[in-house]
């Protein structure tokens, strides 16, 4: 299946009462100090907390995978949800959960983090974007 499949498959298609809409974000976050902890058990309760996150905020996760020092997620949201917003619901509540029940990681990453505050943000739609540029360049207008 060719990667736009793909988008149009799962990004969440809806629309409110003044908007319709197709979103989808690519996000990726490490822990401080890129530490090696999303083995084993951690990253099973990671993936597990960002799911449950998600499902409790109307996101949908799309692709979710780890690697011992960072996280890809591949989401859709409405457009209420804003990139930031996303990043900082799962990183938070990622965070403080995993060093609940991870006592250890609060030695590895620190007492009050275990990410680190910065993130990339890669945002996905229906489109791409030279078609949206060729479509408003040359065709809007022109039947004047």
């Amino acid at each position: 299946m060719d990667g736009g499949s793909i988008k149009q498959k799962y990004l969440q298609r809806s629309k409110t009462g003044w908007t319709h809409y197709q979103l989808g974000y690519h996000l990726v976050w490490i822990p401080k100090y890129r530490r090696k902890v999303l083995t084993g058990a951690v990253e099973r309760e990671c993936k597990r907390l960002i799911y449950e996150c998600s499902k409790k905020h109307g996101l949908r996760v799309i692709a979710l995978e780890t690697d011992i020092d960072h996280i890809h997620v591949f989401i859709s949201a409405s457009p209420r949800y804003f990139p930031a917003n996303i990043a900082n619901l799962l990183k938070g509540e990622t965070s403080r959960m995993l060093r609940l029940r991870f006592p250890f990681l609060k030695g590895k990453c620190g007492k009050d983090q275990l990410w680190t505050p910065a993130y990339y943000v890669g945002s996905v739609g229906k489109v791409f974007s030279a078609t949206v540029f060729r479509y408003i360049t040359e065709c809007q207008g022109k039947q004047r």
